[in-house]
This record gives structure tokens, sequence and C-alpha cells, in this order.
């Protein structure tokens, strides 16, 4: 059995294994930045409060509190 060979391909898959975990993070990085960027567009297009205020002027003007 040959140590330094053994010890050397362990290493060599560990790297390897190494840049796979990077690359993939890569992958779930660049999906994060696209669906944030999606979300944010959807907000931006969404009716502004003060045209939901006239569509449903009851809607939100009240508050019950009981203490």
């Amino acid at each position: 059995m040959n140590v330094p060979q053994i010890s050397t391909s362990m290493i060599a898959q560990s790297g390897a294994m190494q840049q796979v975990g990077i690359a993939m993070l890569g992958k779930q990085l660049d999906n994060a930045n696209a669906n944030g960027a999606m979300i944010a567009a959807s907000l931006a297009s969404m009716p502004s409060p003060s045209l939901e205020a006239s569509v449903n002027p009851a809607v939100g003007g009240n508050m019950d509190l009981r203490v």
C-alpha cells in the first residue's frame, strides 16, 4: 500500500468536490438574485395605496383596540 499516492489522490478529490460545491453555490446565488429582481419588479408594478383607497375606502381606515 502506497500511502503518499493515496493521500495525494484524496487531496485531489477533495479539491474537485470543493470546486463543485463552489460552482453550485454560485448558481444558487444567481438564482437568488434573479428571484429578488422579479420580486422587486412585481412590487413596483403593484397599484399605489391611493388607488386601493379609492376602490375600497373603508379598508384600513379603522383599528379596533382592546386594553
